[in-house]
């Protein structure tokens, strides 16, 4: 018997707010633990909630950008639970009316397109967060979190594969961090999905039971877990054993899932429409004026660089990946107008050193001026495409200029064509007897003396030139 997984993310992305969403605590994160607190945060008794308004302008641009229904009236409910870093013993959230229903967005796996649909969107306060000692029976809690605001978005169960999955996680990361209202950091947990996932035979109607998987911190932990768990429903299935409904976590360490608790459903949170908020309350103007104000979008940005730049679908998706890089992309075309020449530095070298040293472009050593530049001395024939490998690493090494690295490293090319012949006649009279095998028709030995010519200028030889007398002088 054939299986078909079905899958639906519920992914939390925290606002990039400077306050929390129903105080004036600093919601930035890094901060000793527990001193971004007060007592509307800590839940004290007698306090009031007071609704921040940018929570709800970062919210309406995620819904207007992923083609959401936006409710003029949304409310605001308790959803109860005890857990210690919770200080209220319930949390603020929206269940029945949220702000923003029945949108969709586009993924692409191995060229193919699908859409994906998402059922909601919904604002809420974050939890605290607790540290266990791994050496005594002890946990400490940080409230600095609690409060942070928060969307949910939850999505559709249209998902059939790991792959997938990965690439709707990494559609939306890049959408909030394009319309600049969360950091997408899944390290820090301002990014990170909790995955319900099922199997059943293939051609069924119905859903199987579902599991969901917590603890997912990266796109590879959500593939891996999600495959692992397929797999395990499959197996449990196939030995005639029930897949029980459950909430269980993911362990990298030992790639597999393990049960955690019971899977609740909603009556077990016991939701009522919160007593101290009004409802929310939304014009039409404020739509319009958000939808107005939304930046060019992942998909559009690079289905436009593909156009106007005639990249390659591939190349397009890494240089749009992020709004940064994108913009650097651009800045660069800007001063150096050959699109694929600069796409090919950005996706090799630059990517690379990025990759090496853990950073983004946002702190590149090496600025859009600079690469620009240095692939003009390319052009105008200056330094060779060799030596720009060692400007580009000096580049990142000490932030100056290529003009200037050049010079001081004396690296400009040998254009004097006198000058590269006497080198040529210094190395052919070194092997008499590879010219005598590349002129009985072993053309492949051109390459030898080519790379002995450039050893001997240490690589600047103009590579047009050298070819030319090399040609001519082994006929």
């Amino acid at each position: 018997m054939e299986f078909e997984p079905v899958i639906g993310l519920e992914v939390h992305a925290q606002l990039k707010t400077k306050t929390k969403i129903f105080c004036g605590c600093s919601a930035s994160f890094g901060a000793p633990p527990n001193t971004h607190t007060c007592p509307v945060c800590l839940g004290m008794p007698g306090v009031l909630p007071v609704l921040n308004k940018k929570v709800v302008e970062y919210a309406l641009r995620m819904a207007s950008a992923t083609n959401c229904g936006i409710a003029h009236e949304s409310r605001w409910a308790r959803k109860n639970y005890f857990y210690p870093d919770l200080p209220k013993g319930y949390q603020i959230s929206q269940y029945e009316l949220p702000i923003a229903v029945n949108g969709h967005i586009d993924i692409e796996v191995n060229g193919d397109g699908k859409t994906i649909g998402i059922t909601r969107i919904h604002m809420e306060e974050d939890a605290g967060k607790l540290t266990h000692d791994p050496g005594r029976p002890v946990s400490m809690v940080d409230f600095n979190r609690a409060g942070v605001p928060l969307i949910e978005i939850v999505s559709e169960p249209d998902i059939r594969s790991p792959r997938e999955a990965g690439a709707y996680l990494r559609q939306l990361r890049a959408i909030v961090r394009y319309l600049g209202i969360c950091d997408g950091n899944l390290e820090e947990g301002s990014f990170r999905c909790d995955a319900n996932v099922s199997v059943r035979p293939e051609g069924a109607e119905t859903f199987g039971t579902r599991t969901e998987i917590k603890n997912l911190n990266s796109f590879k932990h959500v593939e891996n877990a999600l495959e692992y768990e397929i797999n395990r429903q499959i197996e449990t299935l196939m030995s005639g054993d029930p897949v029980v409904q459950e909430t269980r976590l993911w362990d990298a360490v030992k790639s597999r899932t393990t049960p955690m608790r019971g899977k609740e459903e909603a009556h077990d949170y016991r939701y009522f429409p919160d007593p101290d908020l009004l409802p929310l309350v939304i014009d039409d103007e404020w739509i319009r004026e958000v939808k107005n104000t939304l930046p060019e979008l992942p998909t559009p940005k690079k289905e436009r660089f593909v156009r106007e730049y005639e990249l390659s679908s591939g190349d397009a998706e890494i240089l749009t990946a992020s709004r940064e890089l994108a913009d650097y992309f651009e800045e660069c075309f800007r001063e150096f107008p050959n699109p694929r020449r600069i796409g090919n530095w950005m996706i090799g070298p630059l990517l690379g050193l990025l990759n090496a040293a853990g950073t983004g472009i946002e702190s590149s050593p090496v600025s859009p001026h600079h690469l620009a530049r240095l692939l003009q001395l390319i052009d105008e024939g200056v330094i060779s495409g060799k030596i720009a490998k060692t400007v580009f690493e000096e580049m990142a090494a000490s932030g100056k200029p290529p003009d200037r690295i050049v010079e001081e490293k004396g690296l400009v090319q040998v254009t004097d064509t006198s000058a590269i012949e006497s080198v040529v006649l210094k190395v052919l009279s070194r092997f008499p007897g590879e010219v005598e095998a590349y002129r009985s028709g072993k053309d492949k030995l051109l390459g030898f003396f080519v790379g002995q010519v450039m050893k001997e200028t240490k690589g600047r030889a103009n590579p047009k030139i050298l070819n030319d007398i090399l040609k001519d002088r082994l006929r």
